[in-house]
C-alpha cells in the first residue's frame, strides 16, 4: 500500500504577478524549485493565505535569481500580487517507507528568498 505524503513545501512565498492570459499554470524561480527539489510539469497545491483558496496547477520554470511566483491563466483570478501562498508537492510512499521519508520545506522571506531550508516542520509553528 502506498501513503500520499508531502515531497516538497514552498512555504509564504510572495505573489509577483497574476497573468490571466496565459494557458495555465505557476511559474516558480528555477532555483528555488532545486532548493526543494521540485520540477518543471510537477503537479502542486497551491493554499492562498490571503484569501483561503486552495487549487491545483503544474510548475513552469522561471527565470534563475528572479524570485518569480506567477500564476498563470485561471488561477491568476485566485490570486492577486503580493498574496502571500504555500505551494505543495507530493509523493506516492510505500508504507515500508513511511519513517524514513523526508520532504525539503523552505521558508520563504518577504523577497521570496529562501529564508531557511527544513525536512522537518515543527509542531506548531509560528513564523
Amino acid at each position: 500500500m502506498f501513503r500520499t505524503l508531502m515531497n516538497a513545501k514552498i512555504h509564504r512565498a510572495r505573489v509577483t504577478e497574476a497573468n490571466l492570459n496565459y494557458v495555465g499554470s505557476i511559474t516558480i524561480d528555477e532555483d528555488i524549485l532545486d532548493a526543494v527539489g521540485m520540477v518543471p510539469n510537477e503537479k502542486v497545491q497551491i493554499v492562498n493565505n490571503n484569501n483561503g483558496a486552495r487549487f491545483e496547477t503544474y510548475i513552469i520554470p522561471g527565470e534563475r535569481g528572479s524570485g518569480v511566483f506567477c500564476l498563470n491563466g485561471a488561477a491568476a483570478r485566485l490570486v492577486q500580487k503580493d498574496d502571500i501562498i504555500i505551494v505543495i508537492s507530493y509523493v506516492l510512499v510505500p508504507e515500508e517507507k513511511l519513517t524514513s521519508h523526508r520532504p525539503k520545506i523552505a521558508i520563504m522571506d518577504e523577497h521570496n528568498r529562501i529564508k531557511e531550508l527544513i525536512v522537518q516542520e515543527p509542531a506548531a509553528t509560528v513564523l
